[in-house]
């Protein structure tokens, strides 16, 4: 789907028309759901959380910015939906399996250095993302997020592919002098 052709989608969420989002849906279904279950693993938690994304797409369509990218968009709430559904349910887990009795045997509970190590972790994750220039964390979002190959992203930012794999690279360079590696 073309930035137009989703712009014109989005204009139709807005005015109440639900074709709008049924084209978005046929043209992105499975993009959301790979971009989903690469995060949360799980095939039924992918599905659920694929499902309350269109939903929040129609309301929250007048959110979106026309020509901004829309794969990065629907990427992104994509992925932080799938992010939040893990962190619910980690703290569901971690609360049911806290144990007052010291005998138990079987389970540990989480202990609060395990989290805040977890908490620090993401802190020190998003200050290195944001040493990059917005130009690189687009590239590195719809390249390690989105899973686009450089062509695509290439096709979307209506960019030379040299342009985008030289701003990867570059943000690479950046994000391994923070401490993280490529991991493919």
């Amino acid at each position: 789907m073309t930035e137009a052709a989703f712009d014109a989608c989005i204009k139709a969420i807005l005015d109440g028309d639900k074709k709008g989002l049924k084209d978005i849906y046929d043209a992105y279904l499975g993009y959301i759901y790979r971009i989903v279950y690469g995060v949360v693993g799980n095939k039924e938690d992918a599905e659920d959380i694929t499902s309350e994304f269109f939903i929040k797409l129609w309301q929250q369509a007048d959110r979106y910015k026309a020509g901004s990218g829309h794969k990065g968009y629907l990427a992104t709430i994509a992925r932080n939906m799938a992010i939040d559904h893990i962190r619910k349910y980690r703290k569901e887990v971690t609360e049911s399996f806290r144990i007052d009795d010291e005998d138990a045997v079987g389970f540990e509970p989480t202990s609060d250095d395990d989290i805040e190590g977890e908490v620090i972790e993401d802190i020190s994750i998003k200050e290195a993302i944001g040493r990059l220039n917005p130009a690189e964390q687009q590239v590195i979002n719809m390249k390690v997020l989105s899973d686009m190959t450089f062509a695509e992203i290439s096709e979307t930012l209506k960019v030379p592919m040299g342009t985008v794999t030289w701003r990867y690279r570059e943000a690479l360079k950046k994000l391994r002098r923070c401490g993280y590696y490529e991991t493919t």
